[in-house]
């Protein structure tokens, strides 16, 4: 049998966009190094506004409860909130009722909340706040490339796959790392040939199309060496079939409407197992732009956020001290409940940190209070703490990147101190197994 031309350029193409999801901007040039010593960046970023007065409540603020009607996470009865410690005097913040998961973090001191925190930018706008938070910039103008990008470029990562977003394609946050890819299983990330009767004439194809210098023909040995690196890594049976990956540690990922999250948060789990190079992680997790219907939607998104960080990170427990994981979302929610019993877009929000290197335990920033003549504009929570001096903390004491400059031009905000530098005493116990609180 002949190898024809149409089979040859499938082959190539596969080849080449394997690596990046279908992406050629993606193209890799990584080669193999020692990255054990870095920690490992998980940025959890929740697409369409997750209404943070609702995921931290601050229960009892009159001009809370007078604002949400039916929305609001109370003091007592069914919709009693989860208590975690009052650290504003006189205020009485609460977990959602369905984020125990979370609690049991927090009072593990794994976990750090940062409220009243975000862009600074007033855009209302998921499009352009989302690319200016990706882009590491408060304003208009976003730059060619992404935060992760500048920050990976700056530490010269490498490996055989430092940076991959667990979804379809890579974020813009991403853009501009030549290394990032895109995949959304390990054990489906090989090439796709239309016909496995000419597989070995194709690998040999291959092999002889990408032997030259030119840019793309290392791109495509990189390619090549990556998948089978890989592949190789996959655990296999007696017959070489790859055997579905099983968490440790007694993890269960979430189903139902946490599905997504708590898969593509396994994806990044069996990477970081397999020793590939990983240092930067993204996950996607939609559906939080709750206009409408905010009572019955909201509950379910928080159950599956706070189960699948707490399988995540039970299931790493080998790795708690490289783990890093960043929850953030472009913009919260309004004060005021809207007519079709869900909030409209809003400003301040909250954002979430994780890790064995966090001071969790703990809220952070300033509370501006919800009074209308403290709110943004009259309507919003204000923002007093700017995202970025969260991520630039947590790039320089965790992930050894000094220049935060460079990753957020023009940004010099002061650290919160939720981050332990290398060195530090870690001031919490070390339980391999967080037991999962209950009422």
């Amino acid at each position: 049998m002949t190898l024809s031309r149409r089979n040859f350029v499938v082959g190539c193409s596969a080849a080449i966009a394997a690596l990046t999801g279908g992406a050629v901007r993606g193209l890799a040039f990584a080669q193999p190094g020692d990255t054990t010593h870095r920690d490992i960046l998980v940025v959890v970023f929740l697409r369409g506004g997750c209404d943070g007065l609702s995921l931290v409540a601050p229960v009892n603020d009159p001009f809370y409860r007078g604002a949400r009607g039916d929305l609001r996470v109370e003091e007592s009865g069914q919709n009693a909130g989860l208590r975690f410690g009052n650290p504003i005097p006189g205020a009485d913040f609460r977990l959602h009722p369905r984020a125990m998961p979370l609690l049991s973090l927090y009072i593990n001191r794994s976990l750090a909340i940062v409220h009243a925190c975000g862009l600074r930018n007033g855009t209302r706008s998921h499009f352009e706040a989302m690319d200016y938070m990706e882009g590491g910039i408060p304003e208009s103008g976003v730059p060619a490339n992404g935060w992760l990008a500048r920050y990976l470029n700056g530490i010269n990562a490498s490996g055989y796959l430092p940076a991959v977003s667990a979804g379809a394609r890579v974020p813009f946050s991403m853009t501009g790392f030549n290394d990032a890819a895109a995949l959304t299983d390990p054990g489906a990330f090989n090439l796709s040939w239309n016909s496995w009767r000419y597989r070995s004439q194709l690998d040999q194809a291959l092999d002889s199309f990408y032997s030259g210098d030119s840019p793309v023909q290392r791109a495509g040995r990189t390619t090549l060496t990556t998948i089978a690196r890989i592949n190789e890594r996959l655990p296999r049976d007696s017959q070489g079939r790859v055997i579905p990956y099983t968490p440790e540690n007694g993890a269960v990922y979430p189903g139902g409407r946490g599905a997504s999250l708590g898969s593509a948060l396994r994806t990044v789990a069996s990477l970081i197992k397999m020793d590939v190079g990983l240092i930067a992680a993204t996950v996607d997790y939609g559906g939080w732009d709750t206009h409408e219907g905010q009572s019955w939607i909201f509950p379910d998104l928080v159950a599956g956020l706070s189960e699948a960080l707490y399988a995540f990170y039970n299931d790493l427990w080998r790795y708690h001290h490289r783990l890093t994981i960043v929850v953030m979302s472009e913009f919260g929610r309004r004060l005021k409940a809207n007519r079709s019993s869900g909030t409209d877009h809003g400003h301040g929000n909250v954002m979430l940190a994780l890790g064995e290197g966090i001071r969790g335990g703990k809220m952070y920033g300033v509370w501006p209070g919800l009074a209308t003549e403290q709110l943004d504009n009259g309507v919003d929570l204000a923002i007093t703490t700017d995202y970025r001096a969260v991520l630039s903390e947590i790039l320089v004491k965790r992930g050894g990147h000094q220049a935060v400059d460079q990753v957020f031009p023009g940004f010099s905000g002061s650290p919160l101190g939720l981050a332990y530098a290398p060195g530090e005493t870690i001031e919490r116990p070390q339980r391999v197994n967080l037991p999962l609180v209950t009422r």
